[in-house]
C-alpha cells in the first residue's frame, strides 16, 4: 500500500510539479470558473471591440488565499498569445485578490498612480514578489490547460495597470480574475467582460468616482516640473487610445456589475 501511495504522489508531482492538488486546494475554488469556463467567457470578451491590438490573451483566477485555481488562453496554442502575459495575468489576479474586501474592490488599474514616485502608495509594486519556482515550472506543454503548473499553487505579485479585477458572486468575495496581452487599457476591458460573463461581478462599491466601482479611472495628467504621474482622484491610469478609454468609460453601462445582494460580508 505505502508503495501505490508514493507512486500516485510521483505521479501528482510530475503532472503538477511542486505542487499537489489536495482536496483542501480543489474546494477552495468550487465556487469560482473552472477552466473551461474562463477559457469561454475570456474567449468571448476577446472577441469584442476592446480598443487594443486584437491580440490573443491569457487570464487567471485565484482563491481568496491567492492559489491559483485555473489559467486559460484564447489561441489554439500557448504560443499564440505573448509568453510573457501568462505570469502577467497570474500577477494581476494576485493583486485584484491582495487588495480587495467584502466591501471595497481595487482593480490593478485603480493603482497606477498610487504607487508612483510621490504617490500615497509607491513601492506597493515592489512587495508581495512573484513566486518564480510557481510562475515558470513544470512542463511547458502544460501552460494554459486545465493542469498549468501553477495550478493550486499561491503565485505572488504585484502588478500595477489595468487587467486585474476581484470576483464577486452576491455577497462573497471569492478572489480575483487577472488578464493579459494586449496594451494595458485593452486588458482591464477584457477583464471586465470576462468577469460579467462569469456572473461573478456583484462588486459592492469602489473608488472610480464617477461609477462608485473597480472601473478603471482616466484622469491623469504629468506634471511637468516633476515629471510624476498625477490625477485628481488619486487612483488614475493613463490612457492608451480613444477607443480603448471610450469603451472602459462605458463598461458599467454596455457591461453592469450584478446587484450585491444580502449583507456585505466581513
Amino acid at each position: 500500500m505505502k508503495h501505490i501511495a508514493r507512486t500516485a504522489f510521483v505521479a501528482l508531482s510530475m503532472v503538477y510539479g511542486s505542487q499537489i492538488l489536495t482536496a483542501q486546494n480543489i474546494a477552495s475554488c468550487r465556487d469560482l470558473p473552472t477552466h473551461a469556463e474562463l477559457r469561454a467567457a475570456l474567449i468571448k470578451a476577446r472577441n469584442e471591440a476592446n480598443g487594443g491590438f486584437n491580440l490573443d490573451m491569457w487570464a487567471t483566477v485565484v482563491n481568496r488565499d491567492g492559489e491559483v485555481c485555473a489559467v486559460a488562453f484564447t489561441g489554439n496554442d500557448r504560443g499564440d498569445q505573448w509568453p510573457g502575459s501568462r505570469v502577467i495575468s497570474a500577477q494581476k489576479a494576485n493583486t485584484g485578490n491582495a487588495f480587495s474586501l467584502p466591501g471595497l474592490a481595487l482593480s490593478t488599474a485603480n493603482l497606477f498612480t498610487a504607487v508612483q514616485p510621490g504617490g500615497s502608495l509607491f513601492g506597493l509594486q515592489h512587495s508581495n514578489p512573484v513566486d518564480t519556482n510557481v510562475a515558470y515550472g513544470g512542463n511547458s506543454r502544460t501552460y494554459g490547460l486545465s493542469n498549468d503548473p501553477m495550478v493550486g499553487a499561491k503565485i505572488g505579485g504585484v502588478n500595477v495597470f489595468g487587467g486585474g479585477l476581484a470576483l464577486y458572486k452576491n455577497s462573497s468575495l471569492l478572489g480575483a480574475i487577472g488578464v493579459s496581452g494586449d496594451s494595458s487599457c485593452a486588458d482591464h476591458n477584457i477583464a471586465w467582460k470576462t468577469r460579467d460573463f462569469l456572473g461573478q461581478d456583484n462588486v459592492p462599491a469602489g473608488i472610480n468616482p464617477i461609477s462608485h466601482d473597480d472601473n478603471i479611472v482616466y484622469d491623469t495628467t504629468v506634471d511637468a516640473s516633476t515629471g510624476h504621474t498625477t490625477s485628481p482622484s488619486g487612483w488614475g491610469h493613463p490612457a492608451c487610445s480613444a477607443s480603448a478609454t471610450t469603451i472602459g468609460n462605458a463598461l458599467p453601462t454596455t457591461h453592469p456589475k450584478g446587484p450585491v445582494t444580502g449583507p456585505v460580508a466581513p
